[in-house]
């Protein structure tokens, strides 16, 4: 018996497997602005309009959104652009919240700065599932 060939070449299913991991984590992320907003609330800079708890809740629906466009072959590569523009959009959350917590303690300094570049390598693994 003749073993089966593997119709997705080795980086297709490398990608796949990181599409759905991003998937995941983006419908988990996605849940938990609406079961504890507080925390995402305080990433939202004052300046931008309207109330703290629309922007954390519109951006728990496009995360969730996201997450459903990685989740099916078929709209996979329009997930990932589509990640690697949420991606960009919260980078200002993350920048005005290292801003607010440069008073803290250290640790929690570290967490706030190195949230910057880890968006870095999110970005670029979206892009890649685009490209698949």
């Amino acid at each position: 018996m003749r073993p089966t060939p593997d119709p997705a070449p080795a980086g297709r299913r490398a990608s796949d497997a990181s599409a759905r991991r991003m998937s995941a984590a983006l419908a988990a992320m996605g849940v938990l602005h609406f079961v504890r907003p507080e925390p995402f609330d305080g990433l939202i800079p004052p300046f931008l309009p309207g109330s703290a708890r629309a922007w954390t809740h519109g951006s728990g629906v496009a995360e969730l959104a996201v997450a459903g466009l990685l989740a099916v072959p078929r709209t996979r590569r329009a997930g990932g652009r589509a990640a690697q523009a949420l991606f960009l959009g919260v980078w200002p959350g993350n920048a005005w919240m290292a801003w607010r917590w440069r008073r803290r303690p250290w640790p929690a300094q570290l967490v706030s700065l190195g949230r910057l570049p880890l968006q870095v390598p999110l970005i670029r693994a979206a892009g890649r599932v685009a490209r698949s």
